[in-house]
This record gives C-alpha cells, sequence and structure tokens, in this order.
C-alpha cells in the first residue's frame, strides 16, 4: 500500500480498523482460555469439595458474648415468689366486753318427774357458763334466753311471749361460774297477743327447749296427765 494513502483521515480510519480486529481477536482468545479453564477444573474443584472435611469456623467469643447477652435480655425475667402475709394475732379480750357464742355453753334440765298430773306445774333449770379466757357480759332476759315447750309442731308456750317491762337481763359471767335460772310452767298456753285468759294444755307429751341466738341447750320430754 501506498504510504501515502496512510496519511491523512484516510489512515486514521485504516487503523482504526487495525485495531479493532485485534481487540476483537484478543477477545476471543480470552473467552475460549476461560472455557478452558472452567471445564478442565470443574470436577477436580467438586471431588476436592467433597473428600475434603469442612472445616467449622472458629467462635468468635465477642459475639458469642453479644449473643447470650441477646438471650437473657428476650426472656422473661421470673415472676418472684408471693411473700405469705402475715396473719395478726388477735386482740386479747378484755374484762366485761360481750361474750362470743362460741365461749358459752347453755343447757336445760327439766324436773325430776317426767310424769306430771292434776295441777302439778313442769319445772326447768337453765344454766349459761362462760368458758373464755376473761369475764364476759350476756343477755339473759327471757327474750334472749328462750325456754319453749312445744307438743310436735304445735308451738305451746314460750318465755318470749308477752314480756313485761324491758326483758333484758345483762349479767356478768366469770369464767367457770354458771349462770343458773330456775322456771315453772303454769300449764297454760301463751301467744304474742297477750290474751288475758289462755287456754289450758291438754294431756299428753311436751317437749321443752332453750336457745339462745344460734345456741341450742339440748331437751327435756315430760307428760301432762
Amino acid at each position: 500500500m501506498d504510504p501515502d494513502t496512510m496519511r491523512g483521515d484516510g489512515g486514521d480510519i485504516y487503523w482504526r480498523r487495525r485495531m479493532s480486529v485485534l481487540v476483537a481477536v484478543l477477545v476471543v482468545v480470552a473467552v475460549v482460555a476461560w472455557a478452558c479453564s472452567s471445564g478442565g477444573s470443574g470436577p477436580e474443584r467438586a471431588s476436592s469439595a467433597q473428600s475434603s472435611p469442612s472445616v467449622t469456623p472458629s467462635a468468635d467469643p465477642l459475639l458469642a458474648g453479644l449473643r447470650t447477652l441477646a438471650l437473657g435480655t428476650a426472656s422473661p425475667s421470673p415472676t418472684p415468689s408471693a411473700t405469705p402475709k402475715a396473719t395478726p394475732s388477735p386482740r386479747p379480750k378484755r374484762p366485761g366486753e360481750p361474750c362470743e357464742e362460741k365461749d358459752l355453753v347453755l343447757s336445760l334440765q327439766s324436773g325430776k318427774e317426767p310424769i306430771y298430773a292434776g295441777d302439778a306445774r313442769p319445772s326447768f333449770i337453765v344454766t349459761l357458763v362462760n368458758t373464755g379466757s376473761v369475764m364476759c357480759t350476756a343477755d339473759v332476759g327471757p327474750r334472749a334466753v328462750e325456754v319453749r315447750i312445744t307438743s310436735g309442731a304445735d308451738r305451746i308456750w314460750s318465755t318470749a311471749d308477752c314480756v313485761s317491762g324491758p326483758g333484758a337481763d345483762v349479767r356478768k359471767l366469770e369464767r367457770g361460774v354458771p349462770y343458773v335460772r330456775s322456771l315453772e310452767w303454769d300449764r297454760r298456753r301463751s301467744s304474742d297477743d297477750c290474751r288475758a285468759s289462755p287456754p289450758t294444755a291438754l294431756p299428753g307429751t311436751y317437749v321443752a327447749t332453750v336457745r339462745m341466738g344460734k345456741l341450742r341447750g339440748g331437751k327435756g320430754v315430760f307428760h301432762l296427765r
């Protein structure tokens, strides 16, 4: 080629074409070389990966400490056990305070004769004992300590019917010293309307009981003739 044709614009185009061809050849050679190296070393790499034991990376103590701290923060804190409440000791009883029912023993005794004939009147003895630690007070009036006489389901007579006066009778009960009250029945019926002439009870079997609030003091069975 004429050297003159390589000068000027025509020469520049010529050299640019030569450089493009050279670059293309180099790219092809590089691709072929990469393909050969990948194909040849692939199986060997796989076999070496299978035959060589896996190496476990050593634990980073800093990461382990952070992981422990995170787990400790996430876990709920144990619920503290409830402290049992101390039961306060009861206040000591003072002498003269009202008696408690649990400290009282109530009883009823009927007369020695179980059969009352003619005009004989049945008699009873009521006792109330304080078993508490100190002296206490209790109302032993006819309404508070009621003696009742029944015949079957028929209410015949009661000390709580037609009580004259205040009806209350507050007494001091020393520990272990019984309060005793005796009474007799006139063999007449009673009622809360306080009839002037109550009828006389008929002959038959009767039962006497005593009560004081929730306390019960037994019963006595007797007969009228």
